[in-house]
């Protein structure tokens, strides 16, 4: 969406830059992630070598969580003030020397300290991509290129599950310590890599309509930038709407990612590295999910994701029950349940954010996708200390019957913004 006297050079040079924005950007989210997630493969190691209890496990993951989201929700009010590439490569940074102090901590409230600032420095990885990409991507192709890109977690999370598997076998720790050597180095590189907007490389801004325009051309510290906030934010009912929902989505999501290896190793019977292998391939089947469900949105429903979300989420809480009411079949037919699981929930989980995102507009996405995460890490609550307290007590079927019917809520919720429409720009045009 330019204008007809763009250049074919200049139109070239965009999409260089286009292309450079989402690589590196993609790259330093996925970074972002591994190092989250190291936990996950250290948990069955802390629990054996420090006598830590699920429940207290369970603790580590719920405040992580919900500083995480206050974390990504507080920075959205503030990135734009600051160049994304030093909030990007500061909060790597952070993350990286908390996972060495973790690393070489012993008691559980040292661990839970360093695991709370490190939740914090979490929270500066989205909001300067959520503020970042939709200047350099179109609104017509918003989803299928930030699918691409949301699959940045996914890789994230597949190099620790299966690096970790092996790097735990030497010992737990070594789990937090790798990780962080790369985190650094990435932040380093990136700095070098990464530019807010076409126009800070000389390049024109991506046309949304001469209305839309005239109200971002003005100063976002402003009173008028402050009302744009809440009516496409805090007063938009669907904003809401997506921002519960995603409560639910997250639940299904990371009760797999943070508990999957500890699950298969306890309740099947595998090996970690196994273990790690399937959660893997959880996340794998992610990637395929969130591509081709970014597709089918521009392709066949017009780029109005929320009705694929519902959808998804519904099939996903379908296949969760099947791996739920067949534990004993054998590791190929759970792997199929808990790959077809996987399929949608990435699915759903990344097309919310990109239909918040359209909704909101580019110019209150970071606020929008803040509201959005934070309601999402809220899901911590639940898949941390409550599943771990639950499942010390009555073990991980009647939890993991709990997550289905969770799931299932989450599809009620996003039934009801099925009319919403693609995009919030065109209440800007009809102004």
């Amino acid at each position: 969406m330019f204008s007809p006297s763009i250049s074919p050079e200049v139109a070239k040079k965009f999409k260089y830059w286009q292309i450079r924005t989402m690589i590196s950007t993609w790259a330093a989210y996925a970074v972002f992630f591994a190092i989250r997630k190291s936990i996950s493969m250290a948990m069955p190691g802390m629990q054996t070598d420090l006598g830590i209890s699920k429940a207290q496990l369970g603790i580590f993951l719920t405040l992580h969580g919900i500083v995480y989201g206050i974390s990504r929700f507080a920075n959205a009010f503030i990135v734009h003030k600051f160049m994304a590439r030093n909030f990007i490569a500061c909060g790597l940074i952070i993350c990286a020397v908390c996972n060495f102090i973790f690393g070489f901590s012993s008691t559980v409230f040292a661990m839970g300290i360093i695991w709370v600032i490190h939740g914090w420095a979490q929270g500066m990885g989205w909001p300067p991509n959520a503020r970042l990409l939709p200047h350099w991507i179109v609104p017509e192709e918003l989803a299928t290129k930030m699918s691409w890109w949301n699959t940045s977690h996914c890789f994230g999370a597949v190099a620790i599950l299966l690096s970790g598997g092996y790097l735990a076998t030497i010992g737990w720790r070594y789990v937090f310590f790798v990780p962080s050597i790369i985190a650094i180095v990435t932040a380093i590189v990136l700095w070098f890599l990464i530019y807010d907007t076409p126009s800070s490389v000389g390049l024109p801004e991506i046309a949304v309509g001469e209305n839309y325009k005239r109200s971002q051309d003005k100063k976002e510290a402003s009173a008028e930038y402050r009302q744009f906030i809440k009516k496409q934010v805090f007063r938009n009912p669907y904003v809401w709407v997506i921002a519960v929902s995603n409560l639910f989505v997250y639940v299904l999501r990371f009760a797999i990612l943070d508990w999957g290896p500890t699950i298969l190793k306890e309740w099947k019977g595998m090996h970690l590295v196994h273990a790690g292998w399937m959660v893997a391939a959880f996340e794998i089947s992610g990637v395929i999910g969130i591509i081709f469900c970014g597709w089918i949105t521009d392709k066949y429903f017009s780029g109005k994701g929320l009705r694929v979300c519902a959808i998804a989420i519904t099939l996903a809480s379908f296949f969760m029950f099947l791996f739920w009411n067949t534990i004993d079949a054998s590791v190929l037919v759970s792997l199929l349940y808990l790959v077809a699981a996987g399929f949608c929930i990435y699915g759903t989980q990344s097309l919310i954010l990109v239909a918040v995102s359209n909704i909101a507009t580019k110019r209150a996405a970071a606020v929008a996708n803040g509201l959005v995460g934070i309601w999402g890490y809220c899901g911590t609550i639940i898949t941390g200390v409550l599943l771990g307290l639950l499942t010390d007590k009555f073990g991980w079927k009647t939890s993991f019957g709990l997550l289905i019917l969770l799931g299932l809520v989450g599809a009620i919720l996003l039934s009801f913004v099925w009319k919403a429409k693609a995009t919030g720009y065109d209440d800007f045009e009809t102004e």
